[in-house]
């Protein structure tokens, strides 16, 4: 266990239990800690809970009223996660792995930081040999710590993880990444498309067409761009997972193209498991709702992110690790060979049509 920064000196440090709870203050006699940040106890990224006993108490499973999160804003796209104040937790002394993923090859975009962090960390417990993309220049240092992590994550049978830094948008790019990924592993069985970016928005007058290329390029056009390129290596029993979002059955004002290519994965979803369902390829879909991750920060002012997730009925944002186990039952055959065109939903309680 790698605990950086500046922890209070009375805390259990072998405990995972205590690490998590000094995160938070716990202002009601239940034993559920209330997601209320604490600046006295700690502001650092760490890396936890490997072969720890399991916490009942970890991530609370009744809302709370008293989330908050430290106000902050990150000026640049993309958000960086090592500037988060708490990190995003990517993994869980709860979660026991079962190699379900084992001698898989999965390919993960946006998997340096957020829930594709979160996703490659379990993917690799599973047994899964992991490669995932990251932006080139901006996000080495999120994507280092991510290599560590897998590394230290993977199991002895499968092959060291890789990183390959690049820019989505565009056919040629996306090309590459699957050559490069085919070049030193063989094949692909899991394509995981997770890599977005959003901007806050006021009108839709104020989305100018350069921006709106951009988050579409990024959004949805590179979700084609992997696909058609991943599928010429990816045989029978092999699986597309989409990161789509609560915001395409919502609808949200202030992020209005982010939204709209949100919809358009859920369609391009649906439509690809029909055409792929014949050669035996499943092609699903996860809608997470309000996660706490670079995005956020890096999208809306102080005052928002300082409330954020507070509105969805367990009154609290999610974590990536709260996201990444629907990632792992799509991509078992074992957990859900009879399900593919669907969407999950790990939201906080929103109902949604779909």
């Amino acid at each position: 266990m790698r605990v950086e920064g500046h922890v209070k000196t009375s805390l259990c440090h072998s405990s995972p239990r205590c690490i998590f709870k000094s995160l938070f203050i716990n202002t009601s006699p239940s034993p559920l800690p209330t997601f209320k940040y604490n600046p006295l106890y700690m502001h650092a990224s760490f890396t936890l809970f490997y072969h720890q006993p399991p916490s009942k108490t970890f991530f609370p499973t009744m809302a709370s009223a008293e989330q908050k999160f430290p106000p902050q804003q990150q000026k640049t796209q993309p958000g960086k996660e090592h500037l988060m104040t708490p990190p995003p937790q990517f993994t869980s002394p709860d979660y026991k792995p079962s190699n379900k993923l084992q001698g898989k090859i999965a390919l993960i975009t946006g998997g340096d930081s957020g829930i594709g962090r979160a996703v490659s960390n379990l993917f690799s417990l599973e047994g899964a040999t992991v490669a995932f993309t990251f932006v080139k220049g901006s996000e080495e240092k999120d994507a280092k710590e991510t290599l560590e992590i897998i590394k230290r994550a993977k199991t002895a049978e499968a092959k060291d993880p890789m990183a390959i830094p690049t820019d989505l948008g565009y056919d040629e790019n996306c090309k590459k990444v699957v050559e490069e990924v085919v070049s030193a592993f063989g094949r692909i069985d899991i394509l995981i498309n997770n890599a977005a970016e959003q901007y806050e928005c006021g009108t839709v007058e104020d989305i100018d067409e350069p921006r709106l290329e951009r988050v579409f390029r990024t959004n949805i056009f590179a979700y084609f761009f992997m696909a058609r390129h991943a599928l010429k290596h990816m045989k029978e029993g092999s699986n597309i997972i989409n990161t789509t979002s609560v915001n395409a059955y919502k609808g949200h004002a202030k992020l209005l193209d982010y939204t709209s290519t949100k919809g358009a994965i859920v369609a391009f979803t649906r439509g690809l498991s029909l055409q792929l369902v014949s050669k035996g390829i499943r092609v699903n879909g996860v809608a997470p709702g309000p996660i706490w991750t670079p995005l956020i920060p890096a999208s809306f002012k102080e005052e928002e992110t300082a409330e954020f997730g507070g509105h969805v009925p367990m009154k609290r944002a999610g974590h990536p690790i709260e996201v990444a186990p629907s990632f792992v039952f799509l991509a078992s055959n074992s957990c859900s060979s009879y399900i593919t065109g669907q969407v999950l939903h790990p939201n906080g309680g929103t109902i949604v049509n779909g």
